[in-house]
């Protein structure tokens, strides 16, 4: 070590829970639980609905990008089926692919938001006044 310098502090190891990601949300992707496929693809067969996973937007104006995962704002309940497709699939073109997410999520939100509000308003329902 050269006169006069000092020697390097480790940093700190992260433990416990990770931070989480910018634009989580767990009331949106809890809302896909239990759901049917909303994509429904032509040409595939869907999984069923024990398969059913939360399938993120993958276009920019969604909020993706390189290495980051669109917010959980933008999710439609999608069977693995529907959902490799969408991903990696090369049966549709990506203006195909963005068609079917779009539409299945202009109809998946307006459920999705009416199921959460009524599901808050029935937690305030229990309570006491």
């Amino acid at each position: 070590m050269a006169r006069g310098t000092k020697p390097m502090k480790r940093t700190r190891m992260r433990r416990g829970r990770p931070k989480p990601r910018a634009g989580h949300d767990p009331k949106m992707r809890k809302a896909c639980e239990g759901q049917r496929c909303w994509l429904i693809l032509p040409g595939v067969k869907c999984a069923g609905r024990d398969t059913v996973v939360p399938c993120h937007a993958n276009w920019g104006e969604f909020g993706k990008g390189m290495g980051l995962k669109a917010p959980d704002k933008f999710t439609v309940p999608g069977c693995a089926s529907c959902h490799r497709e969408l991903d990696q699939g090369k049966r549709f073109t990506k203006q195909e692919k963005w068609e079917f997410w779009t539409t299945a999520y202009r109809a998946w939100s307006a459920y999705r938001d009416l199921k959460i509000t009524s599901a808050e308003a029935d937690e305030f329902e229990d309570v006491p006044v």
